[in-house]
């Protein structure tokens, strides 16, 4: 009995105790590491909004959507996004809208999974050489499946006899997908993941109330360096706004500031925040991605918003700098660094919106994507990935004779002759921000670790003195017998 006593309040001591330290995390080596990180929105395949306006006939709105899923076709878009990676080889990318579609030819039965996007982007990036991983610890992946729309027979039945008589014999099935938030790690940095965790946000847009919630959320993981230990978190705000209310990109902001307040080791949070410095915008101003405005019943964005200056009570991105976080760049309130505007076949900018486009040359229209720092992270580059159109090597030849016919308006509206329609692999525009961590970062992680010694030193004086208490009272209890 009394040694059962001591093992419980020893490993109760223990619970408290400082993780191993190793060399490469002591900060003998590399104490001041560099690390790169790249934000890539890949693109669940097709226009949700569209979608929702065909509700609420769900057999056109799934059919409508798959049709442009194979449009888009991501086995076309997986080599080039993993072209990117080859070529930049960064060390940790933030994917969102990492797809995974799932389908069924019966009414009853398991569901078949038919696209896997990040299954296919890393099988990709080994072929072009370069090896990526979801980071994962302990069997707890950085991944975050959010919203998903089931496999519901006859709702979502869709026709695709290319596709499904190879995998169900049969011309028609029911289909669903899951969108994700992940974070993958370049392979040799696998073994430095120290830990993993993921979180989804209570404000949350509903479709059909109770029945169906975008839910939204994030992925996070702790990536041990020379100097210390970094954590990265990719998340995905909601587009969609109501009238009359503060928009859900911004509450989601709002939670996640609150998440991270307490987090004070080196912090880099990149994703799709769905918020343009300039919104919310004033009615009759330019907003061709229908960004939220002031039906929201905000108020107008100032008309020169920076730092300082501009209103946050109802945007995710001013949100964000007001509570501290560092926008890495490139310039967010330059309309040259937009990242958001494409087509949602991915045939070049929507020559809709091109007229908007001031500023920009390439058609985007809103900047979205972001790559906050915090804690002592100091940027040391920042660029766009896959910003031009048609040129550059970031894109693919285009299928369809809808995409021909949208790349060929674009390139018109644009005054650029075009041979052949080339497409790009996603809708956003990526980022690469390389980032130097300080040894001087770290110094709060040090005194959380110093914190934790204290635990553990009183732990270990707790398990001395009870132990010291426990033998007196056997002594005594057996001189008694």
């Amino acid at each position: 009995m009394r040694r059962s006593i001591v093992a419980m309040v020893l490993v109760g001591a223990l619970a408290g105790a400082p993780p191993a330290v190793s060399a490469a995390s002591s900060g003998v080596e590399d104490p001041d590491p560099t690390i790169s990180v790249m934000s890539r929105n890949i693109y669940l395949g097709a226009d949700v909004a569209v979608a929702l306006d065909l509700l609420p006939d769900m057999p056109a709105a799934a059919q409508f959507m798959w049709e442009q899923v194979a449009d888009t076709d991501f086995t076309s878009r997986a080599p080039v996004l993993a072209a990117e990676l080859a070529r930049e080889r960064p060390d940790v990318v933030a994917l969102q809208e990492a797809t995974i579609w799932r389908c069924r030819s019966s009414i009853v039965g398991s569901s078949t999974v038919v696209f896997d996007f990040t299954a296919q982007l890393l099988d990709a990036a080994s072929d072009a050489g370069v090896e990526y991983v979801i980071a994962s610890r302990d069997g707890d992946d950085a991944y975050n499946p959010g919203y998903s729309i089931p496999v519901l027979p006859f709702l979502t039945t869709v026709r695709d006899p290319q596709t499904f008589q190879p995998i169900f014999g049969t011309d028609e099935a029911a289909c669903g997908f899951s969108i994700a938030d992940a974070l993958l790690v370049r392979s040799d940095l696998a073994d430095r993941v120290v830990d993993v965790g993921v979180g989804d946000y209570d404000a949350t847009y509903a479709v059909l109330p109770v029945v169906f919630a975008v839910d939204r959320g994030y992925a996070w993981a702790d990536l041990r360096t020379g100097g210390g230990v970094v954590r990265f978190l990719t998340t995905h705000l909601e587009s969609v706004w109501n009238e009359g209310a503060v928009p859900f990109s911004s509450q989601q902001a709002r939670e996640l500031i609150e998440v991270t307040s307490g987090w004070t080791m080196p912090l880099v949070v990149v994703g799709d925040f769905n918020s343009d410095p300039r919104d919310p915008r004033p009615l009759g101003a330019p907003n061709p991605g229908l960004q939220p405005d002031t039906s929201t019943g905000c108020a107008a964005q100032v008309p020169d918003p920076s730092a300082g200056s501009a209103d946050a009570a109802c945007n995710a991105y001013w949100a964000m700098i007001e509570a501290g976080f560092a926008d890495a760049g490139p310039d967010s309130l330059d309309p040259a660094n937009a990242t958001w505007g494409a087509s949602a076949l991915l045939a070049g900018p929507d020559p809709k919106r091109l007229a908007a486009a001031q500023g920009n040359p390439y058609g985007y229209t809103d900047r979205l994507d972001y790559v906050f720092t915090k804690n002592g992270p100091e940027v040391e580059r920042a660029s766009l990935i896959a910003d031009t159109w048609p040129q550059g090597p970031d894109m693919w030849r285009c299928t369809s004779a809808e995409q021909e016919a949208n790349a060929q308006r674009a390139a018109a509206a644009m005054g650029v002759e075009l041979g052949e329609a080339f497409c790009l692999p996603t809708d956003h525009v990526g980022l690469l921000v390389i980032v130097d961590v300080p040894s001087a970062a770290f110094a709060t992680a040090r005194v959380q670790s110093e914190d934790r010694r204290i635990v553990f030193a009183i732990g270990v004086a707790i398990v001395l003195v009870t132990s010291g208490l426990v033998s007196l009272w056997a002594i005594r209890r057996s001189r008694n017998d």
